[in-house]
């Protein structure tokens, strides 16, 4: 991040408020995802400002439900708001929210989150500049998540959640939701690709339970330090292992075999993911190597869990440069081919618990009444999907 995007006001206005509202979010978005920033520049020119747009609404989303100093009402009470800001409703402002929200926020969240916070104006002023089609999938995304985020902090779930349907559940509303406003920016840039809608539709949910999944294993210490666990208790009581007990260095092979069934599923949603890009026309390279690139760090992060089953702490299970370095390379090379990019997936995720369907124990989050049709197109394929970072 610059020292010049740290100085801009959000409340600034003048001829130049667009593109200054424009460069801040390049600015920023480094801070709060490397990931993102490394994958977004290879859109192609008309998606990367939207998509920038709508990682950064989700961050701040998120960084409300994350922040240990707000209440469980506070929480509530300023999604609301941010979801009306966010949509242009009513006496919603994004710069008032921004004025009493960011002051509020504890050291535990990144000082690039709290920035983001402070800054909330500029983003909401981006969105608001987008076409109608836009700015529908960038606001019910924001208001799905921020609708369904805090049923899930009730309690603290430091046991982990009930099962593998609540674990699809959540990672709707934090995840699968990215998936959906994607497919929808994808469909609204290109008619080629709007025409394969339904087949997007299909695994866009799925994609995104694959990329969670994986930040939930590789993360399971460092939530647990927060005091939550995102783990289905009923995998590992199945395998003899009570979440309840959970801490590092256990060395319990009960918990590791409930790992990796957890491996499983989500190699099978990486699958999906896979086929979700496929689907995209073959000459539009740069939304593939966007989806490639987060792919394919996905797998070798789940290949490294898999490798050290026994780590304690998520730097130890972390991709390596080298590696990152390794799937760009490889998606770039085969961005077009469809047999070669089968084969690579095939190769990075060789040795990796067979992938295991998820279909009977998923069910259907439920978004805001206006939603739900909608939602139940997107949740055909029975699993429900981006929270956070990437693997990276």
């Amino acid at each position: 991040m610059n020292s010049h995007a740290m100085r801009l006001d959000p409340g600034a206005t003048g001829p130049d408020t667009s593109a200054a509202d424009r460069s801040y979010q390049d600015a920023i978005l480094p801070g709060v995802s490397r990931t993102f920033a490394l994958t977004i520049p290879e859109l192609p020119p008309g998606l990367r400002e939207v998509v920038t747009n709508g990682y950064l609404l989700c961050r701040i989303a998120d960084t409300i439900e994350d922040d240990p100093a707000l209440s469980l009402s506070e929480r509530r009470r300023f999604h609301e708001l941010f979801s009306a800001a966010v949509a242009g409703e009513g006496e919603s402002d994004a710069r008032a929210l921004a004025l009493e929200l960011a002051p509020r926020l504890s050291d535990r969240t990144l000082a690039a989150e709290r920035e983001l916070v402070r800054n909330a104006a500029q983003v909401v002023r981006v969105t608001h500049g987008f076409d109608a089609r836009q700015r529908a999938a960038l606001s019910r995304c924001v208001r799905v998540m921020c609708a369904g985020m805090p049923d899930f902090q009730r309690g603290g779930r430091r046991r982990g959640l009930s099962d593998v349907a609540q674990l699809h559940e959540y990672c709707y509303y934090v995840a699968g939701v990215v998936g959906e406003m994607l497919t929808e920016l994808f469909c609204a840039h290109s008619p080629r690709i709007d025409a394969r809608r339904a087949e997007l539709e299909r695994r866009a949910v799925s994609f995104g339970q694959g990329l969670q999944m994986t930040n939930i294993l590789k993360d399971i210490w460092d939530d647990l330090e927060r005091g939550f666990c995102w783990l289905p208790r009923d995998v590992f009581e199945r395998a003899g292992f009570d979440l309840a007990e959970l801490a590092p260095g256990l060395g319990s092979r009960p918990f590791e075999a409930g790992l990796r069934e957890l491996l499983a599923i989500a190699h099978g949603h990486l699958r999906d993911a896979l086929e979700y890009t496929l689907a995209l026309p073959k000459d539009e390279t740069g939304i593939r190597r966007f989806c490639l690139w987060a792919l394919g760090m996905a797998v070798l992060t789940l290949k490294k869990i898999d490798r050290r089953i026994s780590f304690d702490a998520s730097a130890q299970v972390k991709i390596t440069r080298r590696s990152v370095k390794c799937t760009i390379l490889v998606s770039n090379l085969f961005a077009r081919s469809d047999a070669l990019l089968r084969l690579a997936f095939a190769l990075a995720a060789a040795g990796l618990p067979a992938p295991r369907s998820s279909d009977a124990f998923a069910r259907r989050a439920s978004p805001p009444a206006g939603d739900r049709a909608r939602a139940g197109r997107a949740n055909a394929s029975g699993a429900e999907p981006m929270r956070g970072d990437s693997p990276a």
